[in-house]
């Protein structure tokens, strides 16, 4: 692994940080428009926005950083690659927007027990409606990209800069209530703006934190995803199916249970089979574990005991000193709880009864062992190549 980005994912953070660029640029020029008209103008309600504008420049910061390092291939210290970068980006916007939330509902409480209503001038409405168009342009531009480029954390940036716009609405309602007789609805305009910034704050905050405690895709996903799994050709059944988010991707590890007696490289071919079928399904999902199982492990009995296989050809030999022949092949089978033992021996002139007589020699050989299970033989016509 290492921290070259593949094109997508080089188009991908291009695209972020440019759509980005531009939202500073325009929440620098609205913020300094807010902040000077609203002093200028005497509305809190324009002031409020443009600290809320104001803020959006950290959270700018906050996404441009993010977009920059989740566009990273996996590498070393990140093996599951940069897109939690996003998540934590999103975390942090939530956050502080909760804090402007609480700054602006305090600011204007205090002024309306104090009874400081002032009435707004003209130029606070002009501020206001360039600040309107301005956020909705903003919106529709930013929500275009992050749907070409699969950005949960620009689509988030989307919504809040067309919030914004209607925090503007709200300010300019306020402004027009205020030069219109009544002075007390521009504070009132201040404190819906504080509300609606805080809504926002909570729901960023509280889907970054779902996905930080690992969350599961939802539950639609999760659906098309055991379907495409079962649809493999030899996935007899599935016991297990985890899915976890991390930015705009997600990874899955799922056990799959196949026919006890395949060969490891049939099994390992229907792992693959698996993981390309549900990459296919579920289009977030990047990186996929397939755990292949011969019998569902969570109802059989537990296999984690017994030997492995070069215990188990020393007892063997110990048990089976004259019926082991060099020229065979042993294939265990951990089913059960117990080692099931297929024997592969060459072809013997033999009848069929005294072939059942040396399996019944070789099960007798194993004694009471509760570790061992059936004995089977098989016989071949020619060496192995």
């Amino acid at each position: 692994m290492n921290g070259t980005a593949t094109p997508l994912l080089q188009e991908r953070a291009s695209a972020s940080q440019r759509v980005t660029l531009v939202g500073a640029v325009v929440n620098l020029l609205l913020s300094a428009l807010k902040l000077v008209v609203g002093v200028m103008a005497s509305s809190a309600a324009l002031v409020a926005d443009g600290i809320h504008s104001l803020s959006d420049l950290a959270s700018d910061a906050l996404v441009w950083f993010a977009a920059r390092h989740a566009g990273e291939e996996p590498d070393e210290e990140h093996p599951y690659g940069h897109g939690r970068f996003e998540t934590a980006a999103t975390l942090g916007l939530g956050i502080l927007l909760g804090l402007v939330a609480l700054g602006i509902v305090w600011d204007a409480v205090e002024r309306v027990a104090a009874g400081a209503y002032p009435t707004p001038g003209v130029l606070a409405v002009w501020a206001a409606a360039v600040s309107i168009l301005a956020k909705e342009a903003l919106y529709w531009y930013t929500i275009v990209v992050a749907r070409r480029v699969r950005s949960r954390m620009l689509e988030a940036n989307a919504w809040h800069h067309r919030s914004d716009a209607i925090s503007s609405i709200v300010v300019l309602l306020g402004i027009l209530g205020a030069m219109a007789g009544w002075p007390y609805l521009d504070a009132v305009a201040a404190v819906v703006v504080g509300a609606m910034v805080a809504k926002i704050g909570w729901d960023l905050g509280w889907e970054a934190m779902q996905e930080l405690v690992d969350s599961a895709l939802d539950p639609e996903q999760v659906s098309i995803a055991r379907r495409a799994i079962l649809s493999v050709d030899g996935v007899r059944s599935i016991h297990m199916l985890r899915t976890r988010r991390h930015g705009h991707q997600a990874s899955a590890d799922v056990h799959v249970q196949v026919d006890p007696r395949l060969s490891v490289s049939e099994g390992h071919m229907i792992s693959i089979a698996v993981e390309e079928r549900l990459k296919e399904a579920v289009e977030t999902i990047n990186d996929v574990t397939v755990h292949v199982d011969p019998e569902n492990d969570e109802q059989a009995p537990p296999c984690t005991d017994l030997p492995l296989r070069g215990e188990v050809l020393q007892l063997l030999r110990q048990r089976w000193p004259d019926d082991l022949p060099e020229d065979r092949e042993v294939v265990l089978h951990y089913l059960s709880g117990r080692i099931e033992i297929d024997l592969e021996l060459p072809v013997v002139d033999c009848q069929p009864e005294q072939a059942e007589q040396l399996r019944q020699r070789l099960q007798g050989a194993l004694g009471e062992d509760p570790r061992f299970g059936v004995v089977r033989l098989k016989y071949r016509t020619s060496a192995p190549l």
